[in-house]
């Protein structure tokens, strides 16, 4: 390794980084901020305009785009050798560059003048020309690999599979950049741009899919796509479905609240005093569908709760924390995955269908809850109908959901009849539901849903509102001395 050239607009770790360079007898070109930082720390240089001839020009725009520097970098050693040293193309070994900060700037909302300025043209045309010519030149693309060169240079060198690795991971920063700006660029005035680019990191194939006839893997860096068992059997593909859904619903509660679910729906949701009790209720719900489940908490878990989890088959468990006890109480069950409940990310939500994807995006919702009967609800069926909705809005459609204050009593997801949806929420209860309140994700199309959680027992029920005979569906809660209350948003899961 005998030259390198540096450009970063990051300067995280780079004296050090040009410190080691020049301690091996690396020559370094560099300009700009990165050069004036090396100058400040002692480190010798040459100026990029002074190897190549050119200066600096156009604000800056005009930098290092020059045969002197992209030969270097693309001419192949062995092969380019005489071209090369006609024209005074010296071989650059190493490039360490990363890019303007295009991403943080446009959410920053400056005008498209401004921001454009911070779209790096050099930088990525430097990064694919080593990429491109990774047998003979390693590209650094994130300080996090500036280890990577020290060790290198205490070896004499890069390997072959590490010049391959870092020109990768060099053509991924690329094109996740060109990316980002086509999203920006695309999407101004608009509210989905006419052209969606995305990218994720971090590929783990999965043992398999949904099935095993399917094969399947898992990306991403952050969030519960980029978490990993503390213990227990890599994760699977229904348990990553699963865990989503459960994180999904947990994040609507503030108060000690456990989720347990089974297929993508939950089969018993509850909130307590104490976490230990909001599990037992919720688990109690339905404890042949909790066979299997995975679990989501929003407190830690201790060795009372850990017992009570290992007391029964469970997937996955996921809370923010664990004691040390609980860990070891936990391990007993060696199979069960156990992850640290990571924060949620958001965002857009993406489903693919045949030869495409759809998108989705959801703001954040005011909904106007209405009273619309005779008598209002108390307040004891207000606070059930609260939980009822949140465990609503979560539970695949059509979705039927009866509840006391505290915890789901009947779960009825998934149904092609919302009447049906109704009955199979009745049949799955195990406690009465005299007194309950029910949740209808949509609205009511009939009064025979309602006409069944009456008959069941049920005294208040919430639901969007909209259909052409709510008049009548108004009229059967009346009949029945139902509350009913409209909020106006429709929840559908498919």
């Amino acid at each position: 390794m005998r030259q390198a050239l540096i450009s970063v607009w990051d300067k995280t770790g780079i004296v050090h980084l040009g410190k080691v360079l020049t301690d091996h007898g690396v020559k370094i070109i560099s300009s700009g901020g990165t050069g004036r930082v090396l100058l400040s720390a002692g480190i010798a240089f040459t100026e990029v305009s002074s190897y190549t001839g050119f200066p600096e020009m156009m604000d800056g725009r005009v930098k290092t785009l020059h045969p002197r520097i992209h030969g270097g970098l693309l001419g192949r050693r062995g092969r380019d050798d005489a071209v090369m040293a006609t024209h005074g193309i010296l071989p650059i070994d190493l490039l360490v560059v990363n890019l303007y900060p295009f991403v943080e700037m446009a959410g920053q909302g400056l005008p498209l003048d401004d921001l454009i300025e911070f779209i790096d043209i050099g930088g990525p045309a430097m990064i694919r020309a080593a990429a491109k010519n990774y047998e003979d030149v390693a590209v650094i693309v994130d300080p996090a690999d500036y280890p990577l060169v020290v060790e290198a240079l205490s070896r004499g060198g890069f390997s072959l599979e590490e010049r391959l690795f870092l020109a990768k991971k060099a053509f991924s920063r690329t094109a996740a950049y060109d990316a980002a700006i086509s999203n920006s660029l695309s999407g101004m005035g608009r509210e989905f741009p006419s052209v969606y680019s995305v990218q994720f990191q971090n590929g783990r194939v999965l043992r398999y899919g949904e099935n095993p006839h399917q094969t399947a893997a898992v990306y991403g860096e952050r969030g519960l796509a980029g978490d990993v068992p503390l213990q227990g059997r890599q994760m699977s593909f229904n348990n990553y479905l699963d865990l989503d859904a459960a994180g999904a619903l947990l994040a609507e509660f503030t108060e000690p609240c456990a989720v347990v679910v089974k297929h993508n729906n939950p089969c018993g949701v509850a909130v307590a005093d104490t976490i230990r009790d909001a599990y037992v209720q919720a688990r109690e719900v339905d404890p042949l569908s909790a066979y299997g489940s995975v679990v989501a908490l929003n407190r830690s878990v201790d060795e009372d709760l850990a017992r009570e989890v290992a007391s029964t088959f469970v997937e996955v468990i996921a809370a923010p924390d664990y004691t040390a006890g609980a860990r070891e109480i936990i391990k007993g069950r060696e199979n069960m995955r156990v992850l640290h409940l990571p924060e949620r990310q958001g965002g857009d939500v993406m489903r693919t269908i045949d030869g495409g994807v759809l998108v989705q995006r959801t703001p954040n919702v005011r909904e106007e809850w209405t009273v619309v009967t005779d008598r209002d609800p108390t307040p004891v069926e207000l606070a059930a109908l609260r939980l009822a909705w949140k465990v609503c809005a979560h539970t695949r459609s059509n979705a039927i959901i009866f509840a006391d204050k505290t915890h789901t009593l009947g779960i009825g997801a998934g149904q092609m009849s919302r009447v049906d949806a109704a009955r199979i929420a009745v049949s799955k209860a195990l406690n009465s539901l005299v007194g309950s309140s029910v949740a209808s994700d949509a609205f009511l199309p009939f009064p025979d849903a309602l006409e069944v959680a009456a008959e069941a027992g049920a005294t208040a029920l919430i639901q969007p509102g909209g259909s052409i005979r709510d008049a009548e569906v108004l009229a059967a809660a009346n009949q029945h001395h139902m509350a009913m209350v409209y909020t106006g948003t429709r929840h559908f899961r498919h």
